[in-house]
């Protein structure tokens, strides 16, 4: 497998079991979760990366663990996952920045890089991003990497969502 190759300040690696304490730290924390139904547990956060593991090995891509290139500092994650929404699976670019470096373009650089690597790479003719219809942040995120507004939904859990996407032209 292999992962998008780093950007201006951001590197980017598989998940690990020891990446346990700084996975539960940034999806325990409301702030980075506020769009989501509650914060993951400890628990919850070693689920999440045993499922990545398993998106690697399955897909050969996943979310990834984004840090900071110049001093290694843990940023986050940010990848490639297959979502159903109304029956249909595509690959989505997920995002998560730890809150105290929120606002500083890292989770559109982390994306952009992700966006490449699922065309140029992976090789899908599509990438969405599904949103939180009331998460400002985040649907930004998705239009400054030329992800467009496609719908409105609901979720596996009932959730109201809005879908962007993109289609490339491979």
């Amino acid at each position: 497998m292999t992962v998008p190759p780093a950007t201006a300040r951001l590197a980017f690696r598989e998940m690990t079991d020891d990446d346990l304490d700084d996975m539960a730290a940034l999806l325990g924390d409301p702030a980075v979760m506020g769009y989501y139904p509650r914060p993951y547990t400890r628990s919850e956060a070693g689920d999440w990366i045993a499922w990545n593991r398993r998106l690697y090995r399955d897909h050969g891509h996943g979310l990834w663990i984004v840090s900071l290139r110049e001093t290694g500092e843990f940023v986050g994650d940010c990848g490639l996952t297959p979502q159903t929404i109304d029956g249909v699976t595509d690959v989505e670019v997920g995002y998560h920045v730890r809150s105290g470096l929120q606002g500083r373009g890292l989770a559109t650089e982390a994306a952009a890089a992700c966006r490449d690597h699922a065309r140029d790479v992976v090789g899908t003719d599509r990438l969405i991003a599904i949103v939180h219809p009331d998460n400002r942040p985040s649907r930004r995120v998705a239009e400054k990497i030329g992800l467009h507004l496609e719908k409105s939904t609901v979720n596996g859990r009932g959730t109201p969502v809005v879908i962007y996407a993109t289609n490339f032209d491979l």
